[in-house]
């Protein structure tokens, strides 16, 4: 800026800035872009080709070059541009407090590129205030993404839950750090899928379903800080068990929901709501070396909102839908094993809405005990990612009859990076959903018949976009009615 500084008190450098004579594309604008772009620097005035020797604007560069110091950037070993010597005359007037008259002769010479370079500045630097008039916060990074699904499902009982839908979700991130180690998460989510086929039709839920009904909402709400460099802590108005971990009990990334977590079953997946937790990690010299880790938290679905009697909602109460979580891991990032249990209380279903009727459908507090483990290969290719886990719960409901006792449930997934193409990927899972195993004064459901599938491959249209088309099935969701269940999905997903 120094330049346009001098500019102001060189009368004949502003006469030529109000009537320009030449025009951005007389002035190739492409050259200033290979200019400023060459890494090669210039001490004398000598190394410009064109510049003779007998020339005046030699003896005037030269001056500037040699005895103020000035340094510029000519391209390479291609002949010196107009813009070249601009920016040369440029360079060296940030050293010089006073014009002499080849100064004045040069910014004459020179005028017409100067008043070019001084618009390209200008206009970058209305650019650079508009963002920092808009930065809405300091503090705050936002990212997000929006989902385009086009899908179908085909039910084996009736033609009447047949359909293709065409649904959205549309999702914001807001990430605040205050101290540069803490976090304060806000999640604002809409779409449109629910109910539809794609969402609690069937037993088909689709991960990223939602069922905001076009409004903008508050998804997810929480505050992550540490304590000391082991303990990292979180309290939250909305929040779910599996966000206060850790790290994650398994790298599988599925289609349905049910597959999430290792099995979306009796022990992860706890609806949002108000919670707190805490995660402890042991401190290890190499990252890439095995540790150990315990996560512990609590969350309640219920508020006292939606009760009559606050006795009833809340947290930390008879009626407040609450979960105890607590997960012991050993591992690397490589690969991990893990045990977690969990106990509900207030009427809880054991399985978090997932799962066979008989599975999911139970009230009564219960106990339930997870297993996850997984492993990634140290190079891409054919060898995929292996992600395993198992489910099994107790659920204490008083003994009546013909109600369930007793939930099990597993899933085994693979994924693969860098599948055929680099930055694609694939993933094909197989798991049994939560099933009721013991029935008190009943006969077994059947439910042990039921099996879930999917299988998917995602492209990498740019770092931003990516399309994914998937297949799934589900045998006997229903507890021994085989009502057979497939479907076909395409993901368009758009990053920002």
């Amino acid at each position: 800026m120094k330049l346009f500084q001098q500019l102001l008190v060189a009368p004949a450098a502003l006469g030529l800035l109000a009537p320009m004579a030449a025009t951005a594309a007389d002035l190739n604008i492409d050259a200033v872009s290979d200019y400023s772009a060459s890494s090669k620097q210039v001490t004398s005035a000598s190394q410009f080709s064109d510049v003779q020797p007998t020339d005046w604007a030699y003896q005037a560069l030269s001056s500037l070059v040699e005895r103020h110091g000035c340094v510029a950037s000519p391209s390479g070993d291609k002949a010196m541009t107009r813009f070249e010597a601009a920016s040369l005359l440029n360079a060296c007037l940030e050293n010089i407090s006073e014009a002499t008259d080849d100064v004045r002769r040069l910014m004459n010479e020179f005028g017409p590129e100067l008043a070019v370079l001084k618009g390209r500045v200008d206009g970058l630097e209305a650019k650079v205030g508009e963002f920092e008039a808009g930065q809405f916060s300091s503090t705050t990074k936002l990212n997000g993404k929006a989902i385009f699904t086009v899908g179908g499902t085909d039910e084996d009982s009736s033609s009447t839950k047949d359909a293709v839908s065409f649904n959205y979700t549309y999702q914001l991130n807001l990430n605040s750090s205050f101290t540069g180690r803490d976090l304060l998460y806000t999640r604002i989510k809409t779409g449109n899928f629910g109910p539809s086929n794609l969402k609690n039709s069937s037993g088909v839920y689709v991960n990223h379903a939602n069922s905001n009904d076009d409004t903008l909402k508050v998804d997810k709400l929480w505050y992550q800080f540490p304590v000391g460099d082991n303990i990292r802590m979180w309290l939250g108005a909305k929040i779910e068990n599996y966000y206060m971990l850790a790290s994650a009990p398994s790298v599988y990334k599925p289609i349905l929901k049910e597959l999430k977590l290792g099995g979306n079953g009796s022990v992860y997946g706890a609806s949002t709501g108000q919670g707190f937790g805490a995660a402890w990690t042991q401190s290890v010299e190499d990252r890439s070396q095995p540790r150990f880790a315990v996560s512990t938290n609590y969350t309640a679905s219920s508020s006292t909102g939606e009760s009559a009697d606050p006795t009833t909602g809340g947290i930390l109460t008879d009626g407040s839908k609450g979960m105890f979580l607590t997960k012991v891991e050993y591992g690397s990032p490589s690969w991990q094993v893990s045990a977690a249990y969990s106990h509900k209380t207030g009427n809880s279903q054991p399985s978090a809405g997932f799962g066979t009727t008989a599975g999911k459908n139970r009230t009564g507090d219960t106990d339930a005990v997870g297993l996850r483990g997984y492993w990634q290969p140290e190079t891409t290719g054919a060898i995929p990612s292996i992600s395993v886990g198992y489910d099994v719960a107790t659920v204490d409901d008083d003994g009546k009859t013909g109600s369930t006792e007793k939930t099990a449930g597993w899933m085994i997934g693979l994924s693969w990076k860098d599948a055929f193409v680099d930055g694609n990927s694939a993933g094909l899972a197989i798991a049994q959903r939560q099933y009721a195993s013991d029935i008190v004064g009943g006969a077994d459901d059947g439910g042990d018949d039921n099996f879930i599938w999917e299988a998917y491959y995602t492209f990498k249209v740019s770092d931003n976009v990516s399309v994914t088309p998937a297949v799934f099935g589900l045998s006997d969701p229903k507890d021994g009615s085989k009502d057979d269940v497939t479907g076909a999905i395409v993901n368009t997903t758009f990053r920002f």
